[in-house]
């Protein structure tokens, strides 16, 4: 008879090494400098979560009840008052909204929770969050990095795009979005915009997928994914969202209600809270924008190229060489970033702006060798 274990070790081999347990040798040797590491390898926010979510979290905390897995009417209003306001979206209503347990639960199960299998295509892009793909693994799909829609290799059942991108913040143009919406609708396939990072555009403008000229006056096909992890500082709170075509929204309502996947009431109280205000965002982008400038300037200084970086939390470097050296190089000076490999890129490390301004100053200081 076979174990348990055994069947659970047939699901897990089809499975990558977890990227971050590689880089224990070099998180060690960057530990190990005097000053201590100046870890830029991690997009987790290190910012205090706003006091009007903390307040509003606490206020909330007699939940003896269970919470409903499409989310109470004040968190489905401020979900759509949001998208409306910020990104213009039109002819919202609750069918068109849903709360999710933050929004890399929803990346890595979405495909089974459509019910695809081996039969199915899933695309993502070719330099790409690693759970785009580990989702389509799980439900045993069929995977295709992509990042042109005339070039899709099939028919495609889920359609993965980011923007801006993680990692290498690349935003995408109105051209570029639309012509992913027609191509989805072609091969009648989801279209799943991972829009995380939105208000983190810095050389332009984020353009949502839900915006009438984008998706040409219609949610059919599509799911806006989106978290308020990076824009709240809300990481630790698992309180992400995702809004579009009813249908998909309510099939998806349904699988997650009978398997038990419901955002915690005081959670949810937290979200309203934060989807109602944008000043502690614009708060936060200015730290973000001061972090970026610093560490921009000082990699440049240290002879690096930086490509993309358009938007979201993350510089994306490159010394010409395989990313591992370029990660070495920086561990010896005390800084640790995540190395390219870890989304399908050889070359280019991910420098992410999550750290604290004194980390931030260390890492500069390292690179243009101006710390004392």
């Amino acid at each position: 008879m076979v174990s348990v274990a055994s069947r659970w070790t047939r699901v897990s081999a089809k499975l990558p090494v977890f990227p971050w347990d590689t880089l224990a040798a070099a998180k060690a040797t960057a530990a190990a400098h005097p000053g201590g590491i100046a870890d830029l390898s991690i997009g987790t926010p290190v910012d205090p979560t706003p006091e009007i979510v903390r307040e509003a979290l606490a206020g909330a905390a007699n939940a003896h009840g269970y919470p409903t897995t499409w989310g109470t009417p004040a968190l489905r209003a401020a979900i759509i008052e949001y998208l409306t306001r910020r990104w213009q979206a039109e002819g919202l209503d609750d069918q068109n909204v849903l709360p999710v347990i933050g929004t890399k639960e929803l990346v890595g199960w979405l495909p089974t929770q459509l019910g695809l299998g081996p039969d199915d295509l899933v695309v993502f892009p070719t330099t790409a969050y690693p759970t785009y793909e580990v989702g389509a693994q799980l439900a045993g799909c069929k995977i295709q990095p992509c990042d042109d829609p005339d070039e899709i290799d099939g028919r495609a059942s889920l359609i993965w795009i980011n923007y801006p991108a993680n990692p290498h913040g690349a935003l995408a143009t109105d051209d570029l979005l639309r012509r992913w919406v027609t191509a989805a609708r072609e091969h009648n396939a989801v279209l799943a915009s991972d829009e995380c990072y939105g208000e983190f555009a810095w050389d332009g403008e984020h353009v949502s997928v839900l915006q009438p000229d984008i998706c040409l006056g219609s949610h059919d096909n599509l799911l806006l994914v989106s978290s308020l992890s990076k824009r709240s500082n809300m990481a630790g709170y698992r309180a992400g969202y995702l809004a579009g075509d009813p249908d998909l929204v309510t099939e998806l309502l349904e699988v997650r209600k009978h398997s038990g996947m419901m955002v915690p009431g005081p959670i949810q109280a937290a979200m309203v809270a934060a989807l109602g205000d944008q000043n502690h965002v614009e708060v936060q982008r200015e730290r973000y924008l001061r972090r970026r400038e610093v560490l921009r300037s000082a990699f440049l200084e240290a002879g690096f190229s930086i490509d993309y970086s358009e938007g979201s939390l993350y510089l994306w470097v490159t010394r010409g060489e395989d990313c591992r050296a370029t990660v070495n190089w920086l561990a010896d000076r005390g800084i640790l970033g995540a190395p390219g490999d870890f989304y399908g890129d050889q070359e280019h490390v991910r420098i992410a702006l999550t750290a604290t301004d004194e980390r931030v100053q260390a890492a500069a200081e390292r690179l243009t060798g101006a710390e004392r």
